[in-house]
């Protein structure tokens, strides 16, 4: 690491993560796409009403994949390899538990969970079944997220970056086929997603084929306080990607008793659009962890600070871009998901993406800097930004503007939101800094 300029690893790994999180996160955006073109208004509406449960999925594989990884990255950096390869087979313990309960739940309980979510009729039929389905393939998505956090935290981002991708473009081809060609309906969309992890294993494979790996599961049983820790620092992470289907869920029963279906297939648009805006900064932030860890670990305070800043500067650099893009192409990108041509959805859509998309930059704020505090051993102020935002700030606030404001404040619920959250995450930044980083 030190033979490489800050500069220089930090645009070789998050360049390479930011491009596998934006394929990773078309899984859903495929979705959207070719379930609006086939299956209308009550495909969108029944895929967003399944979103938060994929958003879990996808969390808890990163709470244990994010944790494990960074005190893997802290323990190898300080030559402890005994300690990492634990950490490592306990994390494939946690993933063995949460896969058990995630299938039972998709064979005992989906349509209790629709039926939760608001579905009725065909909405409720479609949700159950891509519900089901997804739920089933949890196993698949817990180890898919362990293997890429661990591959990246292993000196190998390239890799990691060719697995997100590839499972995420044969997702891309296989939803057309299933959907179109097969005429599989809601069942291929889901399918097809389902296969997506299975295709990115594969790809990853060859790190351990040719044994190239450092880390390897151990001989040890699961114990409490390694187990802890792990959890401890990837918690934030579940809450990040946790967080869009709490949104999600809120926004839903608003939305439902204000514009019924029409107006939760115009919110799926923008929820969706959003987890590809929160994949990217999730990706500046997935990037930065292995730098931080490693320079944590070894005490190089200054390479932390230089990788921090790089992160931020690229996450704004991004908001803008990303927030005038939504503001200049708001009717087109919303055109793309309105098959039927509605005009309701149009314009319900529309207004929700000039609105909502303030958020950009006090989103990536929050994410980079949650990422900051995890990486450098530092839990309790990522917890704190991670559950205000997804949690304890979000609901009231939407609640409130959505009764002060109708659609229009249920849109600022979230920016504002995140610009309170940011507000406290730079100011406990800033009290972090007053503390020497050592591990």
């Amino acid at each position: 690491m030190k033979d490489t300029s800050p500069l220089k690893e930090f645009a070789r790994y998050t360049s390479l993560n930011v491009l596998g999180m934006i394929g990773l996160s078309c899984y859903i955006l495929a979705d959207t796409f070719f379930v609006s073109l086939g299956l209308g208004a009550d495909g969108l509406a029944a895929l967003n009403l399944a979103i938060p449960i994929y958003s879990f999925i996808n969390g808890s594989g990163l709470m244990i994949g994010m944790g494990g990884g960074t005190r893997y990255s802290i323990l190898k950096s300080q030559g402890n390899h005994r300690e990492a390869n634990r950490v490592f087979t306990n994390v494939l313990y946690l993933a063995a538990v949460l896969a058990s309960l995630f299938v039972a739940a998709g064979l005992l309980f989906a349509g209790d969970i629709v039926r939760l979510f608001g579905g009725t009729g065909n909405v409720f039929t479609m949700s159950r079944t891509y519900l089901r389905v997804i739920l089933l393939f949890a196993p698949a998505f817990l180890m898919n997220n362990v293997l890429l956090c661990f591959v990246r935290n292993d000196g190998a981002p390239q890799l990691s970056m060719a697995a997100m991708l590839g499972g995420s473009f044969s997702n891309v081809v296989l939803d057309w086929v299933f959907i179109f060609p097969c005429g599989m309906g809601i069942f291929g969309a889901v399918f097809a997603t389902g296969l997506a992890p299975l295709i990115s294993i594969c790809i990853l494979s060859p790190h351990f084929i040719q044994k190239k790996n450092q880390f390897r599961p151990v001989a040890c049983r699961p114990q409490g306080q390694r187990t802890a820790r792990i959890l401890s620092s990837g918690v934030p992470s579940l809450v990040t990607e946790v967080s869009s289907g709490i949104v999600i869920i809120v926004f839903n029963s608003l939305i439902l008793g204000m514009e019924g279906n029409t107006g939760v297939a115009a919110y799926g648009v923008i929820a969706n659009l959003s987890l590809v805006v929160i994949s990217i900064y999730t990706g500046i932030a997935q990037g930065i962890q292995p730098i931080l860890s490693r320079s944590y670990g070894v005490g190089d305070r200054d390479r932390l600070s230089a990788t921090l800043r790089y992160a931020v500067i690229a996450m704004l650099g991004v908001s803008v871009a990303i927030y005038g893009a939504v503001l200049a192409f708001a009717p087109q990108i919303a055109a793309v998901f309105n098959s039927e041509g509605s005009p309701t959805l149009q314009a319900i859509a529309v207004q929700g993406l000039r609105l909502y998309f303030i958020a950009c930059p006090f989103a990536g704020c929050n994410v980079v800097l949650s990422m900051y505090f995890t990486s450098t051993d530092r839990p309790l102020p990522a917890h704190i930004i991670s559950l205000l935002r997804g949690f304890f700030l979000i609901i009231p606030v939407a609640l409130l503007l959505a009764a002060v404001g109708q659609m229009v404040g249920i849109w600022l619920a979230f920016p504002v939101t995140e610009c309170l959250v940011a507000l406290l995450a730079v100011g406990l930044f800033i009290r972090s800094r007053r503390k020497p980083a050592h591990a």
